[in-house]
């Protein structure tokens, strides 16, 4: 059966800031349920993906800092030089089909526990880690912005040296990032808080 012209634009290649993808097939970021325990597995499912046809291919979400950790659940993480190699390997496997790789850098903010690192959450606000009870997260401090876009600048020059193509800031569902975008969740009178101009601030100097 003879495809349907109307759909040939999905088969187009679209250029991606420096990048060009072979098609409009783009599988976002999403979860496997393996994370970094995995990375075999992680990239064999990425890899299927890319033989399948799609012109990018992403990962998880990947923690940039033991300041996000999401145990007790899989995640991926990019806290040092060791998880270059696992990232690397997903790369591999992607581009092996002709498929951009993509990494998504996430901090939960105060939405995880860090069970794991046994780090205290941070937000915009401070009160009740949004889906961990009883933990307590803290305010965002001036020192503490400064961190967060040197964690952010390391992650992106790892995933660089791993290989990806496109870079990511993960910046919703009410993880750190969105903490400050939403006016519900971001009460600083600081110039990180009040107008939408100063609640955007972070996210722009982390891009």
């Amino acid at each position: 059966m003879a495809r349907n012209p109307y759909f040939d634009i999905l088969f187009e290649p679209v250029r991606i800031g420096p990048v060009t993808t072979k098609n409009r097939f783009y599988q976002v970021p999403h979860a496997t349920a393996h994370g970094y325990k995995m990375p075999n597995s992680h990239a064999g499912v990425r890899a299927i993906k890319a033989e399948g046809g799609w012109g990018v291919v992403n990962t998880d979400l990947v923690s940039i800092h033991p300041t996000s950790d999401d145990a007790p659940y899989p995640y991926l993480t990019i806290w040092d030089d060791a998880d270059i190699a696992a990232h690397a390997l997903m790369v591999e496997k992607v581009h092996e089909h002709g498929a951009l790789a993509g990494i998504e850098l996430w901090h939960g903010g105060a939405s995880v526990a860090n069970l794991f690192s046994r780090e205290a959450p941070m937000g915009a606000e401070s009160g009740r880690a949004t889906y961990n009870d009883p933990v307590q997260s803290r305010i965002v401090n001036k020192s503490d912005i400064k961190e967060i876009r040197r964690w952010y600048v390391a992650a992106a020059r790892r995933a660089k040296v791993a290989g990806f193509d496109i870079i990511y800031v993960y910046a919703t569902h009410d993880y750190l990032i969105h903490s400050f975008l939403s006016s519900k969740r971001n009460f600083r009178s600081d110039e990180y808080g009040g107008s939408v101009e100063n609640r955007v601030r972070l996210l722009r100097e982390l891009i």
